[in-house]
């Protein structure tokens, strides 16, 4: 007799060398992402690790340099916190005029619960000269890229103010288990409220600067270019894109026309939701939204309901679109940059009611 086993989704694969698949939306319901499903950003093959892997380095303008081990951090007070991650790239597929670039659709974003020790804490430790100005975090992953010369590590730099920002942390822990190997095992930086280009994975040390950091990863990629023919006004991408997202019904279901619960999430960088809006008629009327908030996990996304009230059979447009408390509302349109970073149009869905 055969045994039927339970069907299980897979990620969607949008590159396998280097590993980039992204969430099944559905899963972004739970307030905690089903680790197997986390999304996989990577820019390299992945590492191989030696014991080296266990220890920390923190160098550069500090006081007193010290080799962090593995364990000590293991022992050190910890801090957990509930946030997302999201890719800067999430959502590129949708920009027009087409941007290239890894084809990322809606689940380069998926949230966890990190638990790690501060930055901050580890730099009380090695005392920083007052010359320090950045951190750069350095990782073991490392590869040659098509526009130059040279093997090089991936390595991002925080401003001093944000690397000792009291929830910026070295995590060793995801969904109470060790960080799995794809995720960054056994060290990596989670920067609450930035893209997920700034938490680093794979950490090799820490390094304090006086002046800016120059990398490739800082300054060419993760950077909005607005203009396709030249750098001018260029800026760094940092905070989240306040943004929104429809996960039930799906687009192009086909309901039943009865009461309707539309759900699904909504985020940002700055401050905390506090609005969000829907419309099913395209966008000519718009009905608030029920928040269900954890104010205990301020970066956490913002599970929100909607009841629709069917009037008839027929196709309609719905549309989602959220507000933080920094004032920042959700676009019609995004912020086109050739690079394709920081998506965050209204959301959009079509259905037919019969």
């Amino acid at each position: 007799m055969d045994i039927i086993k339970p069907i299980r989704p897979y990620l969607i694969t949008r590159e396998l060398n280097p590993e980039n698949q992204e969430t099944p939306i559905h899963f972004l319901r739970h307030k905690i992402t089903p680790t197997e499903y986390f999304y996989l950003r990577n820019h390299f093959e992945y590492p191989e690790l030696s014991q080296q892997a266990y220890f920390l380095p923190v160098e550069g303008e500090i006081i007193q340099p010290i080799i962090f081990n593995y364990e000590d951090i293991l022992r050190m007070p910890s801090k957990q916190l509930i946030l997302p991650l999201e890719c800067a790239g999430n959502k590129r597929a949708y920009f027009k005029p087409k941007v290239y670039g890894e084809q990322w659709k809606d689940g380069a974003i998926s949230q966890g619960l990190w638990k790690g020790v501060t930055v901050s804490q580890l730099l009380s430790m090695t005392g920083l000269k007052n010359t320090a100005l950045e951190v750069v975090f350095e990782a073991f992953d490392s590869g040659k890229r098509k526009d130059m010369e040279g093997v090089f590590h991936y390595t991002r730099a925080l401003p001093i103010e944000k690397a000792l920002h009291m929830d910026t942390l070295i995590a060793y822990e995801l969904n109470g288990e060790a960080i799995p190997f794809k995720h960054g095992y056994p060290l990596r930086l989670i920067v609450p409220q930035w893209y997920g280009m700034a938490s680093v994975k794979w950490l090799k040390r820490l390094v304090v600067i006086d002046h800016h950091f120059k990398g490739p990863f800082q300054d060419i990629e993760y950077n909005y270019y607005p203009f396709n023919d030249n750098d001018k006004g260029k800026t760094p991408v940092t905070y989240i894109n306040v943004s929104s997202m429809i996960l039930q019904p799906l687009n192009y279901s086909i309901l039943e026309n009865r009461r309707q619960i539309i759900e699904g999430i909504a985020w940002t960088g700055a401050g905390i939701i506090t609005e969000v809006q829907v419309s099913t008629d395209g966008g000519k009327l718009w009905y608030p939204a029920k928040l269900y908030q954890d104010k205990s996990q301020p970066y956490s996304c913002t599970i929100w309901k909607y009841i629709w009230q069917v009037p008839s059979k027929g196709e309609y447009t719905i549309i989602a679109r959220a507000k933080d408390s920094f004032g920042r509302t959700q676009p019609f349109e995004a912020m086109w940059n050739r690079k394709g970073y920081g998506y965050n149009a209204v959301y959009l869905i079509k259905v037919r009611v019969e």
